[in-house]
């Protein structure tokens, strides 16, 4: 059994892990749960780091979309970060200034994979099963695979 963390490292694990990337408040909020702090001891501190806009749900969900557009959808991108605690209104405003770039991104994340359209039906089936599980959306897979002829 670990020995419970003192109180005051608090401040200091959370200001550690804040250093090294940008977090949810759910997502530090359960790694500090983790680490051994009590609840009641997390709430207040976190409410004090946004206070002082050292957390942001916002900022976080920019940087994560910003790392990771390049590989997935608006579909998978929203899971994920509903997943890490984000709530859907900043969801939603974070991919909307995305939006744009889908179809763009879809395309070279299906020219990586494959680079040719496919030549049969089983072929098509198996390029937008890999497109839906990156994340983009019907429409966009199918002018994606149609090679650009919009």
């Amino acid at each position: 059994m670990k020995p419970s963390p003192e109180p005051g490292d608090l401040r200091e694990r959370a200001l550690g892990l804040l250093a090294r990337r940008e977090h949810s408040r759910v997502e530090l909020a359960r790694k500090l749960e983790r680490a051994g702090f009590a609840k009641d001891d997390i709430g207040p501190l976190l409410d004090a780091f946004e206070a002082k806009n050292w957390l942001s749900d916002r900022r976080f969900a920019e940087s994560y979309v910003a790392d990771h557009r390049a590989s997935a959808g608006s579909i998978k991108l929203a899971y994920d970060l509903r997943q890490r605690g984000v709530g859907d209104s900043v969801i939603e405003s974070v991919l909307g200034d995305n939006r744009d770039s889908e179809l763009d991104r879809a395309r070279e994340v299906w020219q990586k994979k494959f680079g040719a359209a496919p030549t049969d039906m089983a072929e098509k089936a198996r390029q937008i099963r890999f497109l839906q599980s990156r994340g983009f959306t019907p429409e966009v897979i199918r002018r994606a695979i149609s090679n650009g002829n919009d």
